[in-house]
């Protein structure tokens, strides 16, 4: 004998577009209701469209009040807002583009090349074999 048919209540139907309304995925909303997730979209396909767009909206109208509010959670806000719903975006200005690129040449003297530079005066000695190899 099979299961016996699923039955929405208003309980149900209002705990459906909460949890879809705060981003439960279907698969944990169709565990807390105890049922399979395709009777969950069955059954409740409004409250999982409804739920996601009232919370949406809840959000969006939070958002606007700071946004056009006062105080340092409104510059945030429209910041936020400018960003994702006008399409404004950050943008980084590298003043050195176009010009040249100039190389800076560092050279560590360590004890046994202080030694072979005194001897020849030249740096070009540093470039040795005995240079980095750590068999000084």
């Amino acid at each position: 004998m099979g299961r016996a048919s699923h039955k929405p209540d208003d309980a149900s139907r209002r705990q459906v577009e909460a949890l879809a309304g705060y981003g439960v995925p279907e698969t944990g909303i169709a565990d807390m209701v105890g049922i399979d997730p395709k009777t969950l979209r069955k059954h409740y396909r409004k409250e999982l469209r409804i739920g996601h767009t009232k919370a949406n909206s809840a959000v969006a109208q939070s958002l606007f009040r700071k946004a056009t509010g006062e105080g340092h959670q409104s510059v945030t806000a429209a910041i936020f807002w400018a960003k994702t719903r006008m399409g404004w975006k950050e943008t980084v200005v590298n003043e050195q583009a176009g010009e040249p690129i100039q190389t800076i040449t560092r050279v560590i003297i360590d004890a046994p090349d202080r030694q072979r530079l005194k001897a020849t005066d030249s740096p070009a000695a540093l470039k040795g074999p005995a240079h980095g190899s750590g068999d000084d």
